[in-house]
């Protein structure tokens, strides 16, 4: 294969990967252990950045012994993905995890009981399980570009994907580009700039390079997410509301209890005022290990002067997006390809519809996708790297929105067009409480940011930064509002008040693409399916 080298151009490798999380550091493995020489640039710093570095992650478990705690598990996910899950991708899914996890050990210390034997592969700390990662690439000899974000694919002319240009941001700004064999978009979801922990960096690059070279979208009306809060805060971590209670500003108690209809009642209860919480039922041994188990979650309390255990405190629902709901680039092949030569997707970037259906993945579910869809990616991306060395020979630069304007460019502000989407993709009675009149509201709105941005915006250096990630919250807003309006109906957490029920004629995955007018269609082609069969 390629020898890593530098060029006059920039860097030559056989794979590059967009993006340093979970599902980016996966992928490096997987292609550096085929053989491949692999570039891994980040926005912020592999290890730290992202959702993951922030949280506690568990996966998707279950052993192959007995068979039958396989099939339950696919069962039990069947039952909440509504039709549009499959059975083979769910099988490799858990297959693919119940391997791999295992092979982290000389970089994580898994719990172990009194004779050494390991207790739990399944829930991970996060930032040790990031820096995990990060330590296995490099021993690996992946070359890791911290604080390198990428802002454009770059295209053969036959559209293959040959590589990708980006900025440094602790360099002024100063430009990067990258050719490779193959190349995998790993750069998460979006949470629509809410406040969900960890997801700052996290605005729909992946959705939008991927779309400018031609990929689809697939799964983005299930963008409905939203996780508990304390007010005023970020710290999204849930495990302890388990056992909440909650109360409106009288001390009335309201009927929210823990289960899939949790969120929409608190969603409910906090379009009509404040509401506070209480975790004095959270057990006894729960709270003495909290401080050490997830020593975050007590962070905002310790500074406000409170004990949650005993006292009320305002809570309130951060919308998670894509991070923790379904949609991304539709997947259009086992190996994680999109359709689009050379060019791959892994993680929250890619739709998970296949494995989650209807319903959020939640952190199993998409953590154990993210190892494994980024396995699959890499593997695959090293395979073609071998078949197409990488060259600068004709590449073209494929970003628009935010670089090269289609009209006349003009000073455009970021932070206006990332509160118009905020202003759409945040409050409950817009994104989830849906409804045709609502929908065809935020349609326009989008449309007219939209609009604006692309044929007006376009920066050098380190502004272009800011207006490419606007770009991608727009972008990636539409597509949600878009796909949100054709399903009319109610399915998993996509709900629509003006359809209220299920309908069958919809059970069925829906794609959308395109910039100036968002086209959506039901998918008309089979689903990838893999080679083995589910038992």
């Amino acid at each position: 294969m390629n020898r890593f080298h530098a060029e006059a151009e920039g860097l030559v490798a056989d794979v590059l990967v967009i993006g340093g999380g979970m599902a980016g550091a996966w992928a490096a493995t997987a292609a550096a252990r085929e053989g491949a020489h692999v570039v891994l640039v980040e926005k912020g710093f592999c290890g730290t950045s992202g959702v993951t570095a922030a949280a506690g992650p568990g996966h998707w478990w279950a052993p192959p012994d007995p068979p039958e705690a396989r099939v339950n598990a696919i069962a039990q996910r069947q039952r909440i993905a509504f039709g549009l899950g499959d059975p083979v991708w769910m099988r490799r899914v858990l297959d693919e995890t119940w391997r791999l996890l295992p092979t982290l050990a000389p970089y994580y210390d898994f719990p172990k009981d009194e004779h050494g034997r390991v207790r739990n592969y399944r829930a991970m700390r996060g930032p040790e399980y990031m820096r995990a990662l990060r330590q296995q690439i490099v021993n690996l000899g992946v070359v890791v570009l911290d604080h390198c974000p990428a802002l454009e694919l770059l295209a053969h002319a036959d559209g293959a994907i040959g590589g990708a240009a980006g900025i440094r941001t602790q360099r002024g700004g100063s430009p990067w580009r990258i050719a490779a064999g193959a190349v995998i978009l790993a750069a998460g979801g979006t949470s629509f700039r809410s406040h969900l922990l960890g997801s700052r960096n996290n605005t729909g690059d992946g959705y939008l390079m991927a779309a400018e070279a031609g990929a689809e979208l697939s799964g983005m009306e299930f963008t409905a997410a939203y996780t508990v809060a304390p007010q005023h805060s970020t710290m999204t971590r849930t495990m302890s509301y388990a056992f909440a209670d909650y109360f409106d500003a009288d001390g009335r108690q309201i009927d929210a209890p823990f289960g899939p209809d949790q969120t929409e009642r608190l969603a409910q209860a906090l379009l009509a005022g404040p509401v506070y919480c209480s975790l004095a039922r959270l057990p006894a041994d729960v709270q003495s290990h909290l401080p050490t188990i997830s020593p975050n979650v007590m962070l905002p309390f310790a500074r406000w002067g409170i004990d949650p255990f005993r006292e009320r405190f305002e809570v309130t629902l951060h919308t998670d997006g894509t991070i923790r709901g379904i949609g991304g680039v539709r997947v259009q092949g086992e190996d994680c390809g999109t359709g689009v030569p050379g060019l791959y997707v892994a993680g929250d970037t890619a739709s998970r519809e296949l494995v989650a259906g209807a319903s959020s993945g939640g952190g199993n579910v998409n953590s154990a996708w993210a190892l494994s869809s980024g396995t699959w990616a890499g593997r695959a991306a090293a395979r073609r790297a071998r078949r197409v060395p990488a060259s600068f020979g004709g590449l073209v630069p494929l970003g628009r929105a935010g670089l090269r304007p289609s009209g006349r460019p003009r000073p455009t502000e970021a932070v206006e067009a990332i509160a118009a989407v905020r202003a759409e993709m945040h409050p409950y009675d817009k994104n989830l409480f849906r409804t045709g009149a609502g929908l065809e509201a935020s349609r326009r709105a989008l449309h007219d940011v939209w609009s604006d941005l692309a044929a007006h915006a376009g920066e050098d250096g380190a502004a272009s930064l800011g207006l490419r990630e606007a770009a991608a919250l727009v972008a990636s807003a539409r597509w949600s509002v878009a796909t949100a309006g054709a399903r009319t109906e109610t399915r998993g957490m996509h709900r629509r008040l003006d359809h209220p029920e299920l309908d069958p004629g919809l059970a069925t995955r829906l794609v959308a693409s395109g910039f100036e007018a968002v086209a959506v269609r039901p998918e008309t082609s089979p689903a990838p399916k893999a080679f083995e069969s589910v038992a």
